[in-house]
């Protein structure tokens, strides 16, 4: 290569650095930015962001294709340049659509929120340890109905005793846990 010669057959280096290629892309971008940033902001439903991206990327391929800018069959260059950005557009809707949408940062209000396993492990000792400080009464009942899941009926049978007293054993029960596990005292309501 030849000094004043850039990679682009045909182009030369002026003296400020610059190549001919690149002041007819710059001539591009000002004369046909305005009217591809349009239809592309139309073709995007609104998204500025992509709409920039595809300008730049039809004014790539322009450069990547200078035998399209110099046709002679066309008295302008911005059918062209609309033909391709409308297809890129309709290429990057196609993409978005093949690929699962993206969620972002936020979490999705129907998402299992798990804890830290630590932080369950260390409740489940608190609770543990808590439960030992009830009467063996309301303990027992606790037991069946909140930790086996036993009914009111199916406690009652089990310790012999009636469900009004199976039902006041375990409100007492609680109350009684919600003071000495203070920290908790919504997980138990």
């Amino acid at each position: 290569m030849t000094a004043g010669t850039s990679l682009i057959q045909g182009t030369t280096t002026p003296p400020d650095g610059t190549t001919t290629a690149e002041h007819e892309l710059a001539a591009l971008q000002r004369e046909h930015g305005g009217p591809l940033f349009a239809l592309l902001l139309r073709l995007c439903d609104g998204d500025r962001q992509r709409a920039e991206d595809l300008v730049q990327e039809t004014l790539v391929r322009a450069w990547q294709h200078p035998e399209a800018l110099h046709a002679d069959g066309f008295d302008s260059v911005r059918p062209w340049l609309l033909t391709v950005a409308r297809r890129l557009a309709i290429d990057a809707r196609r993409a978005r659509q093949a690929r699962p949408p993206e969620v972002g940062d936020a979490v999705p209000e129907d998402a299992r929120v798990s804890t830290d396993h630590a932080e369950r492990a260390a409740a489940m000792l608190d609770v543990r340890e808590a439960v030992k400080t009830l009467t063996p009464e309301h303990r027992d009942v606790l037991i069946l109905v909140y930790f086996l899941g036993a009914s009111v009926a199916e406690a009652a049978q089990t310790l012999g005793i009636p469900p009004g007293t199976v039902k006041s054993r375990a409100y007492y029960g609680l109350r009684a846990l919600r003071r000495v596990l203070p920290g908790y005292a919504a997980d138990l309501r």
